[in-house]
């Protein structure tokens, strides 16, 4: 079995690889029987040498390989027939904007395994960039915060080597004494979760969170069940809502009536209500002014992320009243960090702990059978077709939704 590291060919670039060097010769090492290449690039956040160093052949020509690993789409152009390949295809919520990627890999007898669904057996995924996007997410928000209202200034996070770095540089900020509510439990708002305990700030639940005034800094981490309720008044249930979330609706206002700043690390699911709305951001006591979006679902859950933003230009303004984009800046606005592709600003650390996983988790699927059936549920297309899991694409591959 032949194993590729390929180049990232999407644009914008993205410097993030799979495996680093060192995670790559360590796979190598486990799985001696088993080759591995890498295909040069000048672009990775690991130049072609360190592969080098680490004994691995970098070449132009990956075409004699089996498996072929990146991060982003593969342009149409340059996928090879008859491979597998791993990346992240933005698929299977049936994206309009790569119909035609996965119509092409179909007619290019391409096996494809997305990285979203590398799956346990419970379903919940067990590789992605979810860590990184909840540390850059919750870092841009203090950073709209200090520029917002001249408070400090952080540099960017791309300007920056490393997660030590990051750290290292919000050590020497001070903070204004604001409430913040982060929502969810995985691994997004874990990783936001990482900056706000690095912050020194303290963590309240959410009774007291909601009925007290504070002296310093304070945040909140709220689950599904803490801002959704049944409309009938009953006791939620989390697998319920999980399941079908057509019998809750929102219970995010009382948060948003004592909160400052409200990072969204949640997962959103079909059908799920919005955790505030249009009208909601119009009430006189609702009191969030700034809004780091990690989740960034567009004219969604959250009604302020009307756009996404990018990372050379990552905060906008949300004027409620007029349901508008104003400067970040605006008097009365709500600021907003809404930055779709968060993890590609650290993409050291990134790379390093998505590669982790991969070598946790995959690679070994390759060598022992497929044992815990993690490439069988995974694969997503297999001799020209849709895997049985995956026939509810077949529709928008034919063009029919």
């Amino acid at each position: 079995m032949k194993f590729a590291i390929i180049k990232e060919r999407k644009n914008p670039p993205d410097r993030r690889v799979v495996f680093s060097p060192e995670k790559f010769a360590e796979t190598k090492t486990k799985f001696p029987q088993g080759e591995f290449k890498v295909e040069a690039s000048n672009i990775r956040v690991f130049p072609d040498h360190q592969y080098k160093n680490k004994g691995f052949k970098v070449t132009n020509d990956v075409s004699d390989c089996d498996v072929l690993i990146g991060v982003k789409e593969v342009p149409i152009k340059n996928l090879i027939p008859n491979k597998k390949y791993f990346f992240f295809s933005h698929t299977i919520k049936k994206q309009p904007y790569n119909r035609k990627l996965l119509k092409a890999i179909l007619e290019k007898n391409i096996e494809l395994y997305d990285h979203e669904t590398i799956v346990n057996n419970e379903g919940f995924r067990l590789i992605g960039f979810g860590r990184y996007a909840g540390l850059v997410g919750a870092y841009n928000g203090f950073r709209a915060l200090g520029l917002r209202d001249n408070l400090f200034n952080l540099p960017k996070v791309e300007t920056l080597a490393d997660l030590d770095a990051v750290k290292a540089e919000l050590d020497k900020i001070e903070l204004p004494n604001i409430k913040i509510v982060l929502s969810g439990t995985g691994k997004v708002a874990q990783g936001a979760k990482e900056i706000l305990d690095h912050l020194n700030i303290k963590q309240v639940s959410d009774a007291l969170y909601l009925t007290t005034k504070f002296t310093e800094p304070v945040y909140c981490m709220v689950d599904v069940m803490e801002y959704n309720n049944r409309k009938d008044g009953k006791v939620g249930d989390k697998a319920e809502f999980y399941a079908d979330p057509t019998d809750y609706e929102s219970n995010f206002m009382p948060y948003a009536k004592v909160s400052d700043f409200f990072i969204a690390g949640h997962f959103y699911g079909n059908n799920a209500p919005f955790l505030f709305t249009r009208e909601d951001a119009k009430n006189p006591e609702f009191k969030i002014n700034l809004v780091s979006d990690i989740s960034c679902d567009i004219d969604g859950p959250i009604a302020s992320t009307i756009r996404a933003s990018t990372i050379a230009d990552p905060f906008y303004g949300y004027d409620a009243q007029t349901e508008s984009e104003v400067a970040f800046n605006a008097a009365n606005a709500i600021t907003v960090m809404a930055v779709d592709n968060l993890p590609c600003e650290l993409p050291k650390d990134a790379s390093e702990g998505f590669g982790e996983m991969f070598l946790e988790h995959v690679i070994p699927a390759f060598f022992n059978n497929d044992a815990d059936g993690i490439l069988e549920r995974a694969k997503i297309t297999e001799n020209g077709k849709l895997t049985e899991r995956f026939a509810y694409l077949q529709d928008y591959v034919d063009g029919l939704e």
